[in-house]
């Protein structure tokens, strides 16, 4: 029928089809090169937001460990009264601090989970770290939906969770286990052994290697998951992160002099350990520093 189009679509061909990109002559210079520049000025000048979460049992050394990790003192931690009662719920604490280096700021919040696995009865005990870290997306996300938003939404979500292994040696408790089964599902994990120096190498080897059985079998996924893997100087690295998890760490928050120099360490009567610290690994003291960007993605 004359008029009639031809362009109609199929029922089944409803998807309009993706663009083809291609690249393209150029004549001359544009200047696409200067947005590096702007988009180093807008980072230098509103700075960057990381939210770290810790959770493990009283005494595994979390502060200690954050202060270490960032040089500074970000978190005091507070004495422990054996005598005194524990809590009996888990109670959420979050402290924020502004570290600056060579011009680069950081705004930092550090979440500390109190109480968890310190009862004697740690049934669903984390549920307020779960209904914590969603209830920061569905914030986050209600600010971002809004037609008149503000021009820089405050970042509360979880970029990152640090789960404190004890050093027990042997294998994952069955409360570790059912507990990165549900926290894997909404926040990057990334479990490190505490108080490693507390083992021998051979011991933290085979700890190692039976904690990452552990979490194949039980289908816990840690950071840094496949979907990192984007090229393949990326996977290398990723595959070396993996071989190391989970990190064997060292806190430490008193200066030594040591040959001359003055580290970060801990004394004990056979010498000074320096910190932080992962023995069988060059990547996990300063992977936070550089997967920032990658975490808050």
């Amino acid at each position: 029928m004359a008029g009639t189009s031809k362009r109609s679509m199929s029922p089944h061909s409803s998807q309009p089809s993706s663009p083809r990109t291609s690249s393209c002559e150029m004549f001359g210079y544009v200047g696409i090169e200067a947005v590096l520049d702007q988009l180093k000025i807008k980072a230098m000048k509103t700075g960057f937001e990381f939210n770290i979460m810790v959770v493990g049992r009283s005494g595994l050394g979390k502060s200690t460990m954050v202060n270490t990790l960032f040089k500074s003192k970000v978190w005091k931690s507070s004495p422990v009264n054996k005598l005194g009662p524990l809590p009996q719920t888990l109670q959420l604490q979050s402290v924020t601090h502004t570290i600056e280096e060579k011009g680069v700021k950081l705004k930092l919040t550090v979440t500390d989970t109190p109480g968890f696995g310190d009862q004697i009865n740690n049934d669903k005990c984390w549920d307020p770290i779960l209904n914590y870290i969603n209830d920061q997306y569905e914030h986050y996300l209600q600010e971002e939906v809004l037609i008149t938003r503000q021009h820089h939404i405050p970042d509360t979500r979880v970029h990152i969770c640090v789960y404190f292994v004890p050093p027990t040696g042997h294998c994952l408790r069955p409360l570790d286990i059912e507990f990165l089964r549900r926290l894997c599902r909404v926040v990057n994990v990334v479990p490190v052994i505490a108080r490693a120096d507390s083992l021998t190498l051979e011991e933290r080897e085979a700890f190692r290697w039976q904690i990452q059985e552990d979490l194949k079998k039980n289908g816990i996924f840690v950071y840094p998951q496949k979907c990192f893997d984007e090229d393949t100087n990326d996977k290398a690295l990723n595959d070396k992160i993996r071989e190391k998890i989970p990190f064997a760490v060292v806190g430490a928050d008193r200066e030594h002099i040591v040959n001359g120099k003055c580290v970060l360490g801990r004394k004990t009567k056979w010498g000074i350990i320096e910190a932080p610290i992962c023995r069988t690994s060059k990547t996990s003291p300063i992977m936070f520093t550089m997967k920032i960007i990658e975490y808050t993605d």
